[in-house]
């Protein structure tokens, strides 16, 4: 059995794992599974790499919701104020929509980022929704969903689902528990594409993975 896979079912996270800073979430979020229902089926993976944005005091530049409008919500982000346990999805590179879960208190930008999934459920439904790539011998292959745009891509995860409560009853995609990971399974290290963002943003450590898991994106 792989050792992420867990006899707990797909019990949803409860909303006060969310309110708690986006780098201790986003350490914690590792090893548990995200569940997308999909015409009735189950599409879910393991949790495998994260980033946090705007856990600090101060503005993070390489967040869109200190980065733009002087750190007060716009339009596009205001989901990501608060509050926590909500999706906070969002269109990049004119392509490819990209999954954040809301952290932290209402009124502060603070979320994280769900980089990388290594697939538990309807792997078939998820190499169709990749268009019929990304599968050797009916398993799946890294490229599946090793990416944040690959993973919403494989769970058909779009605009819809922006603002979707995580925590609700009866919702179509939500996080489910797991054990946690022991400390030493988890790396840190820089966040990934933050192009001219300034230091010392540039290089906070605020991007985790699961040492040594072929799914983590880098």
């Amino acid at each position: 059995m792989n050792r992420f896979e867990s006899q707990d079912g797909l019990e949803r996270l409860e909303r006060p794992f969310f309110t708690r800073p986006a780098c201790v979430v986003a350490q914690e979020l590792l090893g548990k599974r995200l569940v997308r229902m999909v015409n009735g089926r189950i599409l879910s993976g393991i949790i495998v790499e994260t980033e946090a944005y705007c856990d600090s005091d101060e503005l993070d530049l390489a967040c869109h919701g200190d980065r733009a409008n002087g750190g007060r919500p716009t339009p596009r982000t205001a989901v990501m104020f608060g509050p926590a346990g909500f999706a906070y999805v969002y269109f990049t590179y004119g392509m490819h929509w990209m999954f954040n879960v809301v952290t932290g208190q209402v009124g502060q930008a603070n979320a994280v980022l769900i980089r990388a999934l290594e697939p538990v459920d309807g792997v078939a439904v998820m190499v169709e929704n990749r268009n019929g790539r990304f599968s050797q011998n009916g398993r799946p292959h890294p490229q599946l969903t090793n990416g944040p745009a690959k993973l919403a891509q494989a769970l058909a995860i779009d605009k819809s689902l922006n603002g979707a409560n995580l925590c609700a009853t009866g919702g179509v995609i939500w996080i489910a528990n797991a054990p946690d990971l022991p400390a030493a399974a988890v790396a840190s290290g820089p966040r990934i594409g933050l192009g001219q963002t300034p230091e010392p943003w540039l290089s906070m450590p605020w991007r985790y993975w699961v040492r040594e898991n072929k799914f983590v994106s880098r």
